[in-house]
């Protein structure tokens, strides 16, 4: 089959001569930005093959709204999915300064010095204002970074619920494609991006500081339900018996809960990111819940509860983005957002009438 010239800014016409206003360093720049976007199978196999800036590229593709991208993107996923779900998914969640991107360090400096091979994919907060956000994991993450076995992707939130990322599920089958064996997927730690994270992880941890003022209103959350295993950070120094305080707290707390259908009881335990402390305790109690749920039957079930879900958010998704891509509703949509502020109709008339819209 003859393959088609690419029109995306990622290409570049060979032999283009640089125009006369472009300067020569700037003509050279503007080449190398401009490589040619490479095959779905090629890039899959440099991924397959432990590439991390092809994982890195894979990665971008996926998070990308470009029509030619996401068409790149679906065929990766699809060479890479055979080489995918060998990993150990662990959600790590918390409160701003609670210490997270220390703890995942920490954790993931561990885990390497076990011979194994850690992917981050951190989601960081995008500004509801301004559109931006920091992606500054990578820079907090001094050490870790640095490590041959590790790979580190901060990825902007955006718009979707709670801060998770839209693509981390695709992501995270492209981080074990590339052989990464624990995949450690840090939320933003605000709203309902934990019941996100939850569906696409095999263990839950939350982390909590002692002495915060939180401990009784963190019990009345859904997410203590969720939490596998609660992880006291910053448990050192003078907060140490207010760390040892707040677990007696929180195991009492979870005595409340019904047992789970995993037949695990959560577990609660001290640790210290900062003086590196405790952590291979966490590690442990990983370790016990996956021998368990692996024996009785729990987690093959759950990883195959995770894919209906996905399937589900999937159409979700597809369905949203062809509403709000639909020529119709791009031009109605403005005006009937001025007919609410105006109070001229409601809100229920409004959305029944671009709902229909869409149909016609």
């Amino acid at each position: 089959m003859k393959k088609q010239q690419s029109t995306s800014a990622l290409s570049n016409a060979a032999g283009t001569p640089p125009q006369d206003n472009v300067s020569a360093t700037s003509s050279q720049r503007i080449r190398q930005l401009r490589k040619k976007t490479p095959e779905a199978q090629q890039l899959a196999e440099q991924i397959i093959a432990g590439n991390k800036t092809a994982l890195s590229r894979g990665i971008t593709f996926i998070e990308s709204q470009q029509a030619k991208h996401q068409y790149i993107a679906a065929q990766l996923i699809e060479y890479c999915l055979p080489k995918a779900n060998k990993s150990i998914r662990i959600g790590i969640t918390g409160v701003p300064g609670v210490g997270k991107s220390t703890f995942i360090e920490a954790f993931g400096n561990l885990l390497i010095t076990q011979d194994k091979k850690v992917a981050v994919l951190a989601v960081d907060p995008t500004s509801s204002v301004t559109k931006g956000s920091i992606l500054g994991d990578k820079t907090r993450m001094e050490t870790l970074v640095k490590e041959q076995d590790a790979f580190i992707r901060p990825s902007a939130s955006g718009e979707t619920l709670g801060g998770v990322a839209r693509k981390t599920r695709e992501s995270i089958i492209l981080c074990e494609a590339a052989g990464f064996d624990h995949i450690l997927i840090e939320t933003v730690g605000v709203g309902q991006s934990e019941t996100a994270v939850h569906s696409m992880t095999d263990f839950f941890l939350l982390l909590k500081l002692a002495g915060a003022g939180d401990e009784l209103q963190g019990i009345k959350r859904g997410i203590i339900e969720m939490a596998d295993a609660i992880i006291i950070n910053k448990a050192d120094g003078d907060n140490q018996k207010k760390a040892a305080q707040a677990k007696s707290e929180f195991q009492r707390a979870l005595h409340l809960y019904p047992t789970k259908n995993t037949g695990w009881t959560p577990q609660v335990a001290l640790c210290s990111a900062l003086e590196n402390t405790g952590i291979d305790n966490v590690y442990e109690l990983i370790l016990s819940y996956l021998d368990l749920t692996k024996e009785n039957g729990y987690f093959e079930q759950k990883r195959r509860d995770q894919n209906k879900f996905w399937l589900l958010q999937t159409i979700e998704e597809h369905l949203k983005r062809n509403f709000y891509q639909h020529p119709d509703i791009k031009k109605e949509l403005p005006l009937q957002l001025q007919l609410i502020e105006e109070g001229k109709t409601t809100p229920f008339v409004a959305a029944t009438f671009l709902l229909k819209l869409k149909d016609n």
